[in-house]
């Protein structure tokens, strides 16, 4: 006989998973019969209960095992527990199920309940779409009967219909890319999972929208625009059209579209080998027979024959690609004005490609150069991507404009260290962008970096990038600019024509030299159109005068003289002060270049004052240009008995015959000055200023000395250049080694005007300075005295 505890446990137990199972049941019958015997339980004695517990397990569905291991039991306290163990065990199994199929039902109840509403409001809009769409005189259109409003039809209606043209233009996109290449590959799993996914969940529209950025890319398979660019690298003219495009939108800058012309003659030369080469429908790779055909490449299965082999795919269909150069990485470095961004515009005209313009100033987030990864909420791809989207072609000019403005490491990751795998055309044949996570060809690409300074642009970027220096414009360039582009273009947007104003030679160059200090013209412009403007004023008032009192418009005059732009401009900002030096001890001139890459001449002022024989540099001048100064000072002391300064050797000039300072100064103090291309134009003050000797007034000079006496070679000498022919400098003292850069980068016409010196040493810096026996050297031999 069991216990009584073990045998109301087994009750419980029994009764608890009979009354799940009589709730659980469909059948109203097998209801009834789960609660017959849960009565019987409740009724049935101590000494029975172990019968019933052999008759309940063997009518419940429970595991095999479980079964098992009760029939193992032969205690009858052992076979109740086991019973009641297993009871509850289903009981737990069939409370989970029950709650699991509930809350599915839920779910898929929802989901119908909004598919049903979705269609019934389709409905409801396409029958009052009908209603405001009917003829004039029927029910519900305007002067009939009825409230219609009689709209006509949207492009936004028909919202259905629209969204499966979308689809179909989608798959047919996706059927278009390369056999077997990659980006179908993921088209056509991404295209899968999309029809799989419910059309009004979120994944639906992250899906949709991938799919458009993927099919939206100008792959180099879907070129559609290659024969045309075929055709015209085939024109014999070719090569002609490109520099008539490139001389008619820029002036000058002959070593750029020297370039320029080289790579479009090698373009030109692959197109015609490659017309040359006779076809051959042999691919370049051998492909595996087991590659030929993929099923899943395609968006629906494939139809097998009778034979059990796939069809074999279109016989139009080449894998083969055209082999095509790669694009240069150009970077145009020089100070604002110059036409740095409109060159591009005018290579992209040249080439007869798209050009698209990304501007890197202030970019400071990685992503936005390879995109964000789609697991982040309204991701999208970088702007390199976005910009190939906007050409439509695989080979656009994009212009990276201001790259040396772009941010440098930090939280948000390295833009500029992004910017090397773009830029190396070794690697940006499998560009990565995060969003599309497919391989992106860049190779055909034509970069164009531009940059106000190569400081700020790191070291690897840098070493990726052919640099192409535009330093500024001389005075005549800027003269040809303003008549063949900047005063049209002013007179245009003002409303005037070219017939009704005109500005004489002296009036265009006082405004460039007076007026406007730069190296390009962006102020000149601004200049010309202030001018214009005044102009274009006068011309109103005198057209309403003359309509009012009967005037001839004839008698206009719309010449502009030169001794009329103070009355239009106002005084000069600059009155020439560069031009009017002086010659005066221990005053040179040297050479500078401003932070915005504008060359200039800048005056080297020093004087004596008793004291103890100190140095004393002032001028908000930087630690490199001040060792300048100590090493100048220095050689001229060691060196001063040969410069005629002291009667004999070891004296300090400072000290003998009276003590005194010198004062170095370098005006315009509010401008920060460092670098050492100063040394020479300060060795050349203090030998004048202890000599007595004066440097000519129209001689500059610039470079680096050493205490050694030698003259080493400094950078920026194309607008030191410059600067020296606009304050009219006629002589330019330069160290040998910058030879190379004034044949290579100075024009024939500043050549021919200024006079060079190209000196190895101070005493030839010198000799160039003050001319041929002013100081009067003392270079006799030193007497060795025997003593033998």
């Amino acid at each position: 006989m069991p216990s009584h505890e073990i045998v109301e446990a087994f009750k419980d137990a029994a009764l608890r998973l009979l009354d799940r199972l009589a709730k659980d049941s469909v059948q109203a019958h097998r209801k009834d019969e789960w609660l017959k015997v849960a009565s019987m339980v409740e009724e049935i004695s101590d000494h029975r209960a172990a019968w019933m517990a052999d008759v309940l397990v063997a009518a419940i569905s429970g595991q095999y095992a479980d079964k098992l291991d009760f029939l193992a039991a032969t205690e009858v306290e052992d076979r109740l527990r086991r019973a009641t163990e297993l009871f509850i065990k289903q009981l737990s199994i069939s409370e989970v199920s029950k709650k699991i199929a509930s809350a599915v039902d839920e779910s898929l109840s929802r989901q119908q309940k909004e598919y049903f509403l979705r269609q019934q409001l389709a409905a409801i809009q396409r029958e009052l779409h009908s209603l405001n769409n009917r003829t004039p005189g029927q029910f519900g259109s305007p002067g009939g009967i009825g409230f219609g409003t009689g709209n006509s039809g949207s492009e936004l209606d028909e919202d259905d219909q629209a969204d499966a043209d979308d689809l179909a233009d989608l798959r047919k996109k996706i059927e278009a890319l390369d056999a077997g290449s990659e980006e179908r590959k993921v088209g056509v799993r991404e295209w899968r999972r999309l029809k799989r996914i419910p059309q009004g969940s979120v994944e639906n529209g992250v899906i949709r929208t991938y799919l458009e950025w993927l099919t939206s890319i100008p792959w180099p398979s879907a070129l559609a625009s290659d024969a045309t660019a075929q055709d015209a690298l085939m024109d014999p003219g070719f090569l002609a059209k490109a520099r008539a495009q490139l001389d008619a939108d820029h002036y000058g800058l002959d070593q750029i579209k020297r370039r320029l012309i080289e790579f479009l003659a090698v373009v030109r030369l692959h197109a015609l080998a490659d017309e040359a080469t006779p076809s051959n429908p042999t691919v370049e790779e051998p492909v595996a027979s087991s590659d030929r055909f993929n099923p899943d490449r395609a968006l629906v299965p494939a139809v097998f024959r009778q034979n059990s082999t796939l069809m074999e795919p279109p016989k139009g269909l080449s894998t083969k690609r055209r082999k095509v150069v790669k694009g240069p990485i150009l970077l145009f470095v020089g100070p604002p004005g110059t036409g740095k961004t409109s060159l591009g515009q005018s290579i992209a005209k040249a080439l007869d490609r798209p050009f698209q313009r990304i501007s890197l100033g202030g970019v400071r987030d990685e992503a936005e150069i390879r995109g964000h990864r789609r697991t982040y909420v309204a991701s999208g791809p970088g702007m390199i991507v976005q910009a190939l989207r906007k050409a439509g072609r695989c080979d656009p000019v994009i212009l990276l404009d201001e790259i040396d403005k772009v941010g440098h490491s930090n939280f948000h990751g390295d833009p500029s260290a992004a910017l090397l795998e773009v830029l190396d055309p070794e690697q940006n044949h499998s560009f990565n962008d995060h969003y599309i996570n497919v391989p992106v060809d860049l190779s055909q690409v034509l970069f164009i970096c531009t940059s106000n300074t190569l400081e700020t642009i790191s070291a690897p970027l840098l070493d990726r990038c052919e640099v192409v220096e535009l330093s500024g414009y001389t005075y005549d360039e800027k003269m040809h600019i303003a008549r063949r582009f900047l005063l049209p273009k002013q007179i245009r947007a003002n409303g005037l024509s070219l017939s009704q104003l005109q500005l004489t030679d002296d009036a265009l160059l006082h405004i460039a030299t007076v007026y406007t200090r730069e190296a390009g013209v962006r102020s000149l412009e601004r200049a010309i159109g202030a001018v214009v403007r005044f102009r274009a004023v006068e011309w109103a008032e005198y057209l309403d005068a003359g309509a009012s009192e009967g005037q001839n418009p004839n008698e206009w005059r719309g010449i502009v003289e030169e001794n009329e732009l103070e009355k239009i401009l106002g005084v000069p900002r600059w009155d020439g002060e560069e031009r009017e030096r002086e010659e005066k001890p221990g005053v040179v001139y040297g050479l500078v270049v401003t932070g915005m890459g504008e060359g200039g001449i800048l005056p080297v002022e020093s004087t004596a004052l008793p004291g103890s024989g100190r140095l004393k540099l002032t001028g908000s001048l930087g630690d490199v240009i001040k060792e300048s100064g100590e090493i100048a000072l220095s050689w001229v002391k060691s060196h001063a008995f040969e410069l005629g300064v002291t009667a004999g050797r070891g004296i300090d000039p400072l000290k003998v015959p009276d003590s005194i300072d010198i004062h170095l100064h370098l005006p315009a103090g509010a401008q920060k000055k460092d670098g050492p291309s100063a040394g020479i134009a300060m060795t050349c003050a203090f030998v004048s200023l202890l000599s007595g000797a004066t440097v000519p007034k129209d001689v500059a000079m610039t470079g680096e000395i050493t205490l050694r006496g030698r003259v080493t070679p400094v950078g920026g000498i194309r607008m030191k250049v410059l600067g020296a022919h606009r304050a009219q400098i006629r002589k330019v003292i330069l160290p040998w080694a910058n030879r190379k850069d004034v044949e290579h980068d100075v024009s024939p016409e500043i050549r021919r005007e200024m006079q060079f010196y190209f000196v190895r040493t101070i005493d030839e810096a010198l000799e160039a300075a003050f001319g041929q026996g002013t100081l009067g050297w003392r270079r006799e031999s030193v007497l060795l005295e025997s003593r033998l």
